[in-house]
């Protein structure tokens, strides 16, 4: 099943993945009894046939036959459901792995790739309490303007900022006397820039890591691929720090000649 899949590493975790593609077909199931064992509606089996996530039965006559194979494959389609996965993406998925890729080192990649950067918990605040917070600058322009680049949502009376460390931030900058439309301009800006330099890295490790131009990668090299990705994730985090700060020297020695020569002038 796919929780012993995702628990399982290496050799054991490719040997689970094949296991259930590879289930045994010795009993076989009408619909009905197919779609109780798999804890589903009948219903629901047939929309899983009609996204073609579901092989075809065995037919007799007007009598459709499922495998074991069958009812090993809702599971994992239920389990991944459980996990978040669209229906959309499992069919990506079980396409991969009727091709020859284990499942478990697809999920795996997953994870490399797509877990989270940042561990902040979001901050439920209420809107007069966040208002305080910014000296009452939180008018319903900017707070749109917040929901927009993500950096809150509202529910009901209820704000929830999605970083402890920003919010702590914009409170300080407030409190410096910048206006906080003007943060949010900046932040926008920023953004944009971050966007941009984090496409850079991932392009880099598309190019020369996971190998565009080469074709895909082969079954086999998944789960190398995967434990690449873990090593280069704090690698990236350091590159982007290191060039930050040299971005700020560079931009306050600038600055400062700027604001010297002013003086002069003066």
């Amino acid at each position: 099943m796919l929780a012993q899949v995702d628990a399982a590493d290496g050799p054991a975790r490719r040997h689970a993945g094949r296991a259930v593609r590879d289930a045994p077909a010795a009993r076989e199931y009408r619909i009905g009894e197919l779609a109780r064992e798999a804890g589903i509606t009948v219903r629901t089996l047939r929309y899983y046939q009609e996204r073609r996530l579901l092989p075809p039965p065995r037919r007799e006559g007007r009598i459709g036959w499922y495998s074991q194979a069958h009812l090993s494959r809702l599971r994992v389609i239920s389990q991944m459901l459980d996990r978040g996965h669209t229906l959309g993406g499992i069919g990506e998925l079980l396409s991969a792995w009727e091709q020859g890729y284990d499942l478990a080192d697809l999920l795996g990649l997953q994870r490399a790739m797509t877990a989270p950067w940042s561990d902040e918990a979001a901050v439920p605040v209420t809107v007069a309490e966040i208002s305080a917070l910014l000296r009452d600058q939180l008018t319903p322009d900017v707070l749109e303007e917040a929901i927009r680049l993500g950096y809150v949502d509202v529910d009901g009376d209820r704000v929830v900022h999605v970083s402890p460390r920003l919010l702590d931030a914009t409170t300080a900058l407030v409190r410096e006397g910048i206006p906080l439309p003007a943060i949010l301009a900046t932040g926008r800006e920023l953004q944009s820039g971050l966007d941009t330099m984090a496409s850079l890295f991932v392009e880099l490790v598309i190019t020369h890591v996971l190998g565009r131009g080469r074709g895909v990668p082969a079954p086999h090299e998944v789960a190398r691929l995967a434990e690449t990705i873990e090593r280069l994730r704090p690698i990236a985090r350091i590159v982007i720090d290191a060039e930050f700060g040299r971005a700020m020297d560079r931009r306050a020695r600038v600055t400062y000649g700027e604001f010297i020569r002013k003086l002069a002038r003066d």
